[in-house]
């Protein structure tokens, strides 16, 4: 598929069908996940991986709030999960010119947007690879039920959750209506 199809045809599939994700095209969106910007090459993103019907069910029993009933049939979920500790630990070597791990040093907080940036090409590879997707939050006082399932660290922050298997829509919603004008979004030159 041409990258401007993928980009063209990426949305949010909230309803899926039954039929497994092939091993091989799982295994080629999270390879493409790891291949993604991040500062300093930090590389401070990690994913849960479910796939398994109990795993599955454990987890939208502590984090279903976020997403709608028909997304949770999803034969897989991925959590991306974001870590401060390996940024500032990063940058704190002698190759980048801090001695400190200093958070206040950070415009903005890249584990994050590093994170969200290896979600993106998830969704594009699902679509590369004839799948759905969607991505939904996980709300704050569902996190720490979620960590104590699944053992995740302290350190690790769960930036939201992607359920994604074959598209199962009945009907595919046309959103181009409410798509903003690119002249109301883009700016050249100033403001």
């Amino acid at each position: 598929m041409e990258f401007q199809d993928v980009v063209r045809l990426r949305r949010m599939v909230r309803t899926f069908g039954d039929k497994p994700v092939p091993e091989a095209s799982l295994a080629r969106i999270l390879g493409n996940a790891v291949r993604g910007p991040s500062a300093g090459f930090s590389q401070g993103q990690s994913f849960l991986v479910l796939t398994d019907a109990d795993d599955r069910a454990r987890f939208w029993a502590v984090a279903d709030a976020a997403v709608a009933e028909s997304a949770q049939t999803a034969p897989v979920l991925i959590v991306p999960m974001s870590c401060k500790r390996v940024y500032l630990d990063r940058y704190a070597e002698p190759d980048k010119g801090w001695t400190d791990r200093d958070e206040a040093r950070w415009p903005v907080p890249f584990w994050h947007i590093d994170t969200g940036m290896a979600t993106l090409l998830i969704l594009q590879t699902a679509v590369d690879e004839g799948l759905g997707a969607v991505y939904f939050g996980i709300v704050p006082e569902q996190v720490q039920p979620f960590r104590d399932a699944f053992g995740v660290p302290d350190d690790q922050e769960p930036i939201g959750a992607v359920a994604l298997g074959y598209d199962a829509e009945p009907v595919k919603r046309d959103l181009r209506w409410r798509r903003r004008a690119t002249s109301d979004i883009i700016h050249h030159g100033r403001w």
